[in-house]
């Protein structure tokens, strides 16, 4: 255990969307397998971790996951700094949760370097009918964020552990972390100090 500890790499990963998304659901489906049909809205932000092991390299994701109501829009822009990937999550019943997509991607390019952070687009809820959002429409709009897309549904899996897996391929990639390279043990949200950002791991 102890080295499989020391060559592991960590990513801060927040979910963004808008209340009611279901991106508690997609973190609870993801870490513990779950899916709780009544639970209490996010107040604030919350937090949980998973580790995946890809191209045998041990990834330790630290996932916070991030209250969508507008009152919490200040303490949300907070948890921004030093986050190596984001999860953008819209209800494909909810057309306006859907529209407002582009308002978060204006918020994470205020708040981050884009360029240098993973991203992933969930249109989530795909088990649900009737759906105001279709999947044309998704992938169109990835497309303009230049971002990978998935059809998820907390409730029984779908595309949730296949998000995470790619987007934590495309972190991997930015950072230049893989198979061939030792990390032992660096969290990189400090070696982003290297590149002029401070790390916080909030």
């Amino acid at each position: 255990m102890k080295k499989s500890s020391e060559s592991s790499v960590t990513f801060k990963i927040l979910t963004i969307g808008e209340s009611g998304v279901g991106k508690t659901c997609i973190l609870r489906r993801f870490v513990e397998n779950k899916f709780l049909k009544n639970h209490l809205a996010t107040i604030g932000i919350d937090f949980k971790t998973k580790t995946l092991n890809i191209n045998d390299q041990e990834i330790k994701l630290k996932i916070w996951d991030t209250a969508g109501q507008e009152r919490f829009r200040n303490i949300t822009t907070q948890y921004y700094k030093g986050a190596d990937g984001i999860v953008l999550v819209y209800d494909v019943t909810d057309d306006a949760s859907y529209d407002k997509i582009r308002d978060w991607m204006d918020q994470i390019i205020h708040n981050t370097q884009k360029d240098e952070i993973g991203l992933v687009l969930l249109g989530n809820k795909c088990d649900m009918e009737p759906r105001n959002v279709t999947e044309e429409q998704g992938n169109k709009l990835a497309e303009e964020l230049k971002i990978s897309y998935f059809e998820t549904s907390a409730l029984n899996g779908q595309g949730i552990n296949e998000a995470f897996e790619q987007l934590t391929r495309d972190i991997m990639k930015k950072k230049g972390v893989g198979k061939g390279q030792e990390e032992n043990g660096v969290d990189l949200n400090n070696a982003n100090k290297k590149q002029g950002k401070k790390g916080d791991c909030c």
